[in-house]
């Protein structure tokens, strides 16, 4: 049975493809070296072609704040070693993945009789109304 490893060495296109991920990965440690640790989540480097390196943003905020940090974060990834004249910045929304479940909320015994007190105290009004049906939530 043949290694991973072997795969990508011994087929010319898996090669190729195994070196720019480690190219990717090598380029975004780097960058999340330089850059700030509040962006270092909303960011993400792309690739290095031409001397030009592109960075993924999650929102126009965030590529705003990282347009106005490129000069000192060019400084910085050249001092990391990466040959680079400019960054491109673009934004890449992130698909969300639905809301989550609204919580049930209950009410514990001695609320809930607390209210069913106040109710019948202001029974025949529409807050008694109100009330009666919010202490019914156990």
């Amino acid at each position: 049975m043949l290694r991973v490893s072997a795969l990508f060495t011994e087929n010319a296109e898996l090669a190729a493809l195994s070196q720019q991920a480690e190219q990717l990965a090598l380029t975004q440690k780097k960058w999340n070296a330089v850059v700030p640790a509040a962006l270092k989540p909303y960011t993400q480097a792309g690739s290095l072609s031409h001397k030009r390196l592109t960075v993924y943003a999650a929102n126009g905020a965030v590529a705003a704040k990282i347009k106005l940090m490129l000069p000192s974060l060019m400084l910085g990834l050249k001092k990391q070693g990466l040959e680079i004249t400019s960054i491109r910045v673009e934004v890449q929304v992130q698909s969300a993945a639905g809301k989550p479940a609204k919580k049930v909320r209950t009410l514990s015994p001695a609320a809930a009789a607390s209210l069913e007190k106040l109710a019948r105290e202001l029974q025949g009004s529409p807050l008694g109304e109100a009330i009666t049906r919010l202490s019914s939530r156990r």
